[in-house]
């Protein structure tokens, strides 16, 4: 299943990278459904906060009409920085599922209470990102 939900956020990842974004994915799950997916879209919309997982719990917040996310999943193409992995823990979203190591800015190793499975459809992941970054140098 896991790959599954990972392949769906790297489809966001690739809306992303035709917008000329840093190619990153997040779609969050509750009960074997999918209640919202995003893209970065920090470039288009000029404002740093909105990374893929912020704008994903945002909407999953609007759609169960609650902030509280228990007993969700999050799916992210790349390791959460420390701002989204402190939304994700407030949000108390139960699960972290990401595709490849964030080197510069992950974050996870501080998190508590959430199981982080890491390097799900990694290969596709880092191949999106450092295609992405190639272009840009």
């Amino acid at each position: 299943m896991n790959e599954y939900y990972m392949n769906i956020a790297l489809k966001e990842a690739k809306k992303a990278l035709k917008h000329n974004e840093v190619p990153i994915g997040a779609v969050i799950v509750k009960d074997n459904k999918i209640i919202s997916k995003a893209f970065n879209k920090r470039e288009t919309k000029k404002n740093i906060i909105n990374h893929a997982e912020i704008l994903a719990i945002s909407k999953a917040c609007k759609k169960i009409k609650n902030w509280r996310l228990n007993d969700c999943t999050i799916y992210i193409t790349m390791e959460p920085c420390m701002m989204c992995s402190g939304a994700i823990e407030q949000s108390r979203i139960n699960k972290i599922v990401y595709g490849t190591k964030n080197e510069k800015f992950g974050y996870t190793k501080s998190l508590k209470n959430i199981e982080i499975i890491p390097n799900i459809c990694e290969k596709e992941c880092k191949d999106l990102v450092q295609k992405f970054f190639k272009k840009m140098r």
